[in-house]
């Protein structure tokens, strides 16, 4: 077969330079491919655009769960052929123990000694070079609050006439009925374990025996939070100078009303801000416009906002 010169398949070549029909038909062909591969690579485009909007969810955007149409599959367990994962612990799995309690721990020890074989009562002896069998029990102690009296007595000056009580200590003196022990465990309660205000009453009059009234609780829970209003406004100051924070939110509803909290997480701690806004005025507000670290986030316009005016760097995810 005559050899075909290159001139022939340069995509800029002329069909009417063909010296041959062979030629112009080459050419001809070479054209159609050409435009059947633009019109194919624009379709996959397309396809792809279509493809990422699909597989969007909120574990790869800032969706929220709600709006996930279709879950995700569950991986089928290794270990079990009809697809269901047995119970308790799995196959290969390392043992995992609790650590026993120091001796500093321990309020008292208590040794049991056996008389006679159970089987036969027969003698037996000790195997000192044999381990002892040790259980070490927890127990809520029979009166779990200890009830302090503290006094002042009432003092006269003898200069100007005025009385005058002996200082008590600030957490006596400003805890009243509650002490500092017992009033954490109350805003442990509320905060962390989200309990409601009639729950911990119950909580604290069958458990502990005491009681307080509902007014009593909601003063306590308010006490925690001024107290805690200095370290939280410290942490908040102190996230404008880590080199890398982490932030993403979420929205919830509280009576009705609309609220999202911004989890700002840093290397060695955490704060949350809860707002009535999911704008960039809470990145101002938190970091600042000064921020100098790197933000890791997803791609909400509130972030590339902020990015783009305060010129931040942004990981995003």
């Amino acid at each position: 077969m005559k050899s075909i010169s290159h001139d022939i398949l340069c995509p800029n070549a002329n069909p009417t330079e063909a010296r041959t029909d062979l030629e112009r038909q080459l050419l001809a062909e070479n054209a159609w491919l050409r435009e059947r591969i633009a019109a194919l690579e624009k379709q996959v485009e397309e396809l792809s655009v279509l493809l990422a909007r699909a597989l969007k969810n909120s574990s790869t955007s800032s969706k929220p769960p709600s709006s996930d149409i279709v879950k995700p599959p569950k991986k089928t367990p290794a270990n079990s052929p009809d697809g269901k994962r047995k119970k308790g612990g799995q196959h290969g799995h390392p043992r995992a123990s609790r650590q026993p309690f120091s001796p500093e721990e321990v309020a008292a020890i208590k040794t049991y000694v056996l008389e006679a074989c159970p089987d036969c009562g027969g003698t037996v002896r000790l195997l000192p070079e044999k381990a002892e069998r040790v259980i070490q029990q927890a127990e809520v102690t029979p009166e779990p609050i200890c009830v302090e009296e503290h006094r002042s007595g009432a003092y006269q000056c003898a200069g100007c006439g005025n009385v005058h009580y002996a200082p008590m200590p600030m957490s006596v003196d400003r805890g009243g009925l509650i002490g500092p022990a017992l009033t954490a465990q109350i805003a442990y309660m509320k905060g962390a374990l989200h309990a409601s205000f009639s729950t911990i009453r119950k909580y604290v009059r069958d458990v502990m025996g005491l009681t307080i009234s509902r007014g009593h609780l909601s003063n306590i829970i308010q006490k925690v939070s001024e107290a805690l209003e200095g370290p939280y406004s410290e942490l908040l100051l102190l996230l404008r100078s880590e080199d890398i924070v982490n932030i993403d939110e979420t929205g919830h509803k509280d009576n009705g009303d609309r609220f999202w909290t911004w989890c700002f997480c840093a290397g060695r701690y955490t704060a949350f801000n809860v707002s009535d806004t999911r704008s960039s005025q809470v990145l101002f507000d938190v970091l600042g416009e000064d921020f100098s670290g790197t933000l890791g986030s997803d791609f909400f316009s509130a972030y590339r906002k902020y990015m783009r005016i305060c010129d931040v760097r942004v990981q995003l995810d």
